[in-house]
């Protein structure tokens, strides 16, 4: 820079639980390597702990809501933020913060603005209209913007199809695991016993596992439908559902989740771990890894339930299909397909040894593709050609 200070950077979402579950790792990094780093978003439960950690945090109140004209006031606030700190670089995350910032970022003449999709949200299950409405959204935001990555191939590929970016000006960055924390080596016997006795879950039992946000879109009425047909053949069998509903989630409806397993007779054989700090300790807990989302951008807790050498059964979805490979580090299964769902299941908890050898291979891919110091140290290099 021409004053020789330190590049401002501003990171921006909507929630804090985005911060805390997603940036803060490329926040240290950023830091790290020099940049001046500040972090924007809404205040939730977890804003005091990010300011704890040593990050400069601001509130910057934004809703989710899909109606642009609703976030004229988060653009002006935004916009007042930017001219008064005189950031260099705004990198915008989650659909609706990143219109809101890079708006107010271009109004404010601010000289890079970068955009991570992490995982659009238009999507092949949508309707006609509301998959023109959210590209048409993509778009003006890009029209803003300088930048942008993508979390997945087909999302990159998917951007210079749709007019969202250019060639040369989007590129994919894999998220990223700390193979170091997610590894099962770490846990030993005892420790998995720990976790099911905490949850009151036999120790000789064979456990699915799930993480994830409890709203409708990550399959878990499918889950339990799947989980109650193999019940007959597997009566020992239990469900670990490591995951918690947010106050900004729209399509919560955990009160009817939990119906739905007591009509399927599942409430005795169901574990709520809640949200928590570190769910490495409950994938060790676990024998297969379950996600039969409808959508999803390139999910974490898959990846970190391979690195923890689980088994997986995904919906053959963008994302899910770049992590699994189909027959090698697990299976691939049709959205909302309870009985394929099942199907893959039951054959893992049947297979044990088959079932390994598919939980080493889906370590070895995420060493190979996902080790997030290289994520990291790539997203850098790209900041330093921007």
């Amino acid at each position: 820079m021409p004053d020789n200070r330190p590049t401002r950077v501003l990171l921006m979402c909507a929630v804090d639980f985005t911060v805390r579950q997603f940036l803060l790792p490329l926040a240290a990094a950023l830091k790290a390597t020099g940049y001046d780093v500040t972090i924007a978003c809404s205040r939730g439960p977890y804003f005091d702990e990010i300011r704890a950690a040593g990050f400069d945090i601001r509130e910057n109140p934004i809703s989710r809501s899909m109606n642009v004209l609703s976030h004229t006031g988060a653009i002006l606030r935004t916009w007042k933020l930017l001219r008064r700190e005189k950031f260099d670089v705004v990198h915008v995350h989650t659909p609706i913060a990143a219109l809101v910032g890079r708006i107010a970022a271009r109004l404010a003449g601010v000289r890079v603005k970068i955009y991570t999709a992490h995982g659009f949200y238009f999507h092949d299950e949508m309707s006609p209209g509301k998959r023109r409405f959210h590209v048409a959204l993509e778009r003006l935001g890009a029209a803003c913007g300088d930048f942008l990555f993508t979390v997945s191939k087909e999302d990159e590929q998917a951007a210079q199809r749709l007019g969202i970016a250019q060639s040369g000006r989007v590129e994919t960055i894999y998220n990223g695991v700390d193979l170091a924390r997610f590894n099962p080596s770490n846990f030993d016997s005892a420790a998995r016993d720990a976790i099911r006795q905490k949850l009151q879950i036999p120790a000789a039992a064979p456990v699915v596992g799930i993480v994830g946000r409890l709203v409708r879109e990550k399959g878990f009425y499918e889950l339990f439908d799947a989980m109650a047909r193999i019940i007959p053949h597997i009566p020992e069998a239990r469900l670990l559902i490591v995951g918690d509903v947010l106050p900004s989630d729209y399509d919560a409806d955990k009160a009817d989740m939990l119906a739905h397993i007591q009509r399927l007779g599942l409430t005795e054989r169901t574990a709520f771990a809640g949200l928590v700090p570190d769910t490495a300790p409950y994938l060790a807990a676990m024998d297969v890894f379950a996600l039969p989302s409808y959508r999803e951008g390139m999910p974490v807790s898959l990846l970190e339930a391979m690195a923890m050498e689980l088994p997986a059964v995904a919906t053959n979805i963008r994302g899910c299909r770049e992590e699994v490979v189909d027959g090698e580090t697990g299976w691939l299964v049709p959205t909302r397909d309870a009985e394929q769902l099942g199907d893959r299941i039951q054959w893992l908890l049947q297979n044990r040894e088959k079932a390994r050898e598919l939980g080493r291979s889906g370590r070895r891919r995420v060493e190979a593709q996902f080790d997030f110091v290289k994520v990291l140290q790539h997203q850098i290099d790209v900041y330093g050609r921007l």
